[in-house]
């Protein structure tokens, strides 16, 4: 009998790893000599067909250790399919606490944070978005910033 329950693991596994999130668009942007300046701001499209499905928008973050601040803070401009003028959001995204550290995954020294800009899956219309990003700390350049995109998921049903 035992058998027979051991026999429906891989089917159960197989079944699990198939509810994940299915990616729809990722696109980062390297910044040279690891340094965001001011006035540079990656911008990134991509377009959606599919509208019944909710989405989940994320900001992509690689830094090296080196990065002296636990936060990031961003204007991220939004222009939706068929609108000529950009929503601007400023988020303060948190990337480490004194507590526990880097909140990211890191491999060395380098680590990367996905951090969830919607609050909730979002409805998307159908056309071609577009996002842009712009560092508004302080420091200008703003050092040990390697990289910074974004990433927009199927949201899990």
């Amino acid at each position: 009998m035992k058998r027979f329950h051991f026999a429906w693991l891989p089917v159960l596994m197989l079944l699990f790893v198939s509810c994940q999130t299915i990616d729809v668009f990722e696109r980062n942007a390297t910044l040279e000599n690891h340094s965001w300046q001011v006035a540079d701001k990656p911008s990134f499209e991509f377009n959606i067909t599919d509208t019944v499905s909710r989405y989940n928008i994320f900001v992509v973050v690689r830094h090296a250790d080196a990065y002296r601040y636990n936060n990031l803070w961003l204007n991220i401009h939004t222009r939706a399919p068929g609108d000529s003028v950009s929503q601007v959001q400023a988020l303060d995204l948190q990337l480490a606490t004194n507590d526990k550290g880097w909140l990211g995954t890191g491999m060395d020294d380098i680590y990367e944070h996905r951090v969830r800009i919607s609050q909730a899956p979002v409805s998307l219309k159908a056309g071609t978005y577009q996002f842009k990003l712009e560092q508004i700390m302080r420091d200008d350049p703003l050092e040990h910033i390697l990289n910074v995109g974004v990433r927009v998921e199927k949201a899990p049903d």
